[in-house]
């Protein structure tokens, strides 16, 4: 099997190892991807680079350096960003500098930072993120510190440009920036197109090197064996050479004045081998030529947000009776008791939708943001729903939670499905039957379920839409099409049997956000005949034994079943850009491997939810939970001040 990405294979029938068979290649950029940087900063880079990022001797020189170059105050806050496994930021915190903050795009370094500075004690805030969209308010940090040849990753020089203007938009006025990168006049002249090295006692790791087609990046070619197993990676990667004149000119264009070049910067290695792109940089300061921005001002201290709701007014197709009830005016009382008893806000409710449009012209200058909890769609028809976050992005009023094109995507559970199977994230086997196929290839096994391939809010499914034979797949057709019309397409999905799993995110991946705990259906006291779903009966019919009898508590799961599933979360919230807040559901196979079912952006926010359960397993009354949508909201359009991710 040709692998041309760097990555580890495996075959999909019995789910084994297969090493990567490229070979040798004429030309490293064609193999070079764009975002090769999403997937190489791993636990093999910290083996590969061990002799220089796992040196703490090294790291304590460059410290010694670096804060004399800045004359460093310990009362001073530093911001050290692409900061990897938090080496510098662990040692100036080591050092007493107690105001230090790391950043970085990968997940597992990360990971890795975060439990070292709990394992030390230390104050250190990580977080994980884009140094090109920064979530830090304007005016943060006194210092801020791009070290380890951390720069001049992306495909774009504009990328890299973006990072310097966000590192100036959060520097204090005549704040410092240091930037350590590789110098690439040296490189040009003096790069090994091939080394190899042993990194331990059972790896060692071959490199190619060679110029990109317009001499302005150094591309390289990894690859790493093990000594009982062959090879185990073979991955690509590249940096853009900047010299001292060109990244001196970046710095002034993007702000930055008093810039100095200090003396360059050779790296030792305990391994005494091939440093690559770190055998020789550039040390640069620069300081941030700025006037304090304005802080906007809130009438009385508090944020004005609009809330939108369904229209109560108008007829709900979801609704059992189609109508709001007395249990929904309920719910809406519980929302607004709850959301009053959150300080520094003033809420506006709106749910007359035939006036919303003018009414959010007339109001645009006073309000700070929308809160929409308009899961209902616009009108209550649900393929609506993205109409309200359009209404509001034409008008351009900051909103919570997921865009028009976010929307419109989980909308389509087929569509869903082929994403997650593009990113190697495992779903439920199925077919797709459109609105004028009488007759269809039966490709699964029994049983399977028949569900809308459009629709939320279980709109669709309930116990007859689960069959065993061909004769009760016919008839749950026939009943999905009568509910939900026969000019819309149907998914007939195996049935899984596991445990039915749902797991909730209230952030931004990959900046700040939490994880809250998974939890799973508990179906003990359903009788023995109807099949384990949670569906339409569990939601609406209170006479229903699912709506009874079925309880959401928390899941049992072991720790490697729900690291996958947080993780393949994590990268499809990222991937289909969910905000602020999102719902996956998941079902384990007869194996016990999960498989994706859907993916709820602006999920139900109500008291007695989904959403609602998880927070209070995390500790989040009703109210605390809305305020941390909010928060989540105010962060990533940067009205407040952020406060550190927090990850279960």
């Amino acid at each position: 099997m040709r692998n041309t990405n760097g990555l580890i294979n495996r075959n999909k029938r019995n789910n084994k190892l297969i090493s990567p068979s490229l070979g040798p290649v004429s030309n490293l950029e064609e193999y070079l991807k764009p975002d090769w940087w999403r997937r190489i900063f791993n636990s093999m880079y910290l083996k590969t680079d061990a002799d220089v990022v796992e040196d703490k001797s090294i790291t304590a020189f460059e410290l010694d350096m670096f804060t004399g170059i800045l004359n460093l105050k310990k009362e001073q806050s530093i911001l050290d960003l692409a900061c990897g496994q938090g080496r510098h930021s662990l040692e100036l915190a080591r050092r007493g500098f107690n105001h230090v903050y790391g950043l970085d795009r990968s997940h597992y370094l990360i990971n890795k930072a975060r439990q070292a500075n709990q394992n030390e004690g230390l104050p250190v805030i990580f977080r994980e993120g884009d140094a090109r969209k920064l979530t830090y308010p304007t005016d943060t940090f006194d210092v801020v510190m791009i070290l380890g040849n951390s720069f001049g990753y992306f495909e774009s020089v504009d990328d890299d440009v973006k990072i310097l203007k966000e590192v100036l938009r959060v520097l204090k006025p005549e704040g410092q920036f240091l930037i350590d990168v590789a110098d690439g006049n040296y490189l040009k002249d003096n790069y090994s197109p091939r080394s190899w090295e042993w990194i331990d006692k059972n790896h060692f790791v071959c490199r190619e090197r060679s110029l990109a087609g317009d001499n302005q990046r150094l591309i390289s070619r990894e690859v790493i064996s093990n000594i009982k197993k062959g090879v185990i990676v073979d991955q690509f990667y590249a940096e853009r050479l900047y010299t001292r004149d060109n990244l001196k000119e970046m710095l002034y264009k993007s702000g930055f004045r008093n810039i100095q070049v200090h003396d360059e910067y050779k790296t030792g290695s305990g391994r005494n081998q091939d440093l690559g792109m770190m055998e020789r940089r550039i040390i640069m300061t620069g300081m941030a030529s700025k006037t304090w921005s304005p802080v906007k001002q809130s009438v009385a201290g508090l944020k004005n947000v609009a809330v939108i709701l369904g229209d109560p007014s108008k007829n709900d197709i979801i609704k059992p009776d189609t109508v709001f009830d007395e249990d929904d005016y309920d719910t809406l009382d519980k929302l607004k008791i709850a959301l009053s008893s959150l300080k520094n806000y003033k809420f506006t409710y709106l749910s007359n939708h035939d006036t919303l449009a003018s009414t959010m012209i007339k109001i645009r200058p006073q309000i700070d943001f929308v809160l929409n909890l308009c899961d209902e769609g616009l009108n209550n028809d649900p393929k609506y729903e993205l109409h309200v976050p359009a209404l509001l992005e034409m008008l351009k009023i900051p909103y919570s939670g997921s865009n028009p094109q976010c929307l419109a995507y989980c909308y389509d559970k087929s569509l869903i499905r082929g994403i997650a199977k593009e990113m190697a994230i495992p779903v439920a086997d199925a077919f797709y039957i459109k609105p004028e196929d009488n007759i269809f290839e039966m490709n699964i096994e029994f049983p399977v379920i028949a569900k809308p391939n459009f629709g939320d809010s279980s709109f669709g499914i309930t116990q007859n839409s689960v069959a065993y034979n061909i004769e009760q797949l016919n008839n749950a057709i026939v009943t999905t099409r009568e509910n939900v019309g026969y000019d819309k397409p149907i998914l007939v999905e195996e049935f899984l049997t596991g445990k039915d799993l749902t797991v909730g995110i209230i952030g931004n991946p990959p900046e700040s956000y939490t994880i809250l705990p998974v939890i799973e259906e508990d179906y003990s006291l359903l009788p023995e005949n109807l099949p384990r779903i949670c569906g339409y009966e569990a939601k609406w019919l209170q006479n229903s034994p699912y709506f009874k009898l079925l309880r959401s508590v928390e899941a049992r799961l072991d720790a490697r079943t729900k690291k996958q599933i947080i993780e393949w979360s994590l990268k499809l919230s990222e991937r289909l850009e969910c905000r602020d807040y999102v719902r996956f559901d998941w079902r384990l196979d007869a194996h016990g491997t999960p498989r994706l079912l859907e993916i709820n952006p602006n999920p139900g926010w109500c008291w007695d939810g989904h959403l609602a359960k998880m927070s209070a397993y995390k500790g989040m009354d009703y109210a605390a939970m809305l305020q941390a949508i909010l928060e989540a909201t105010e962060q990533r359009i940067n009205v407040i001040v952020p406060q550190a991710v927090k990850i279960s």
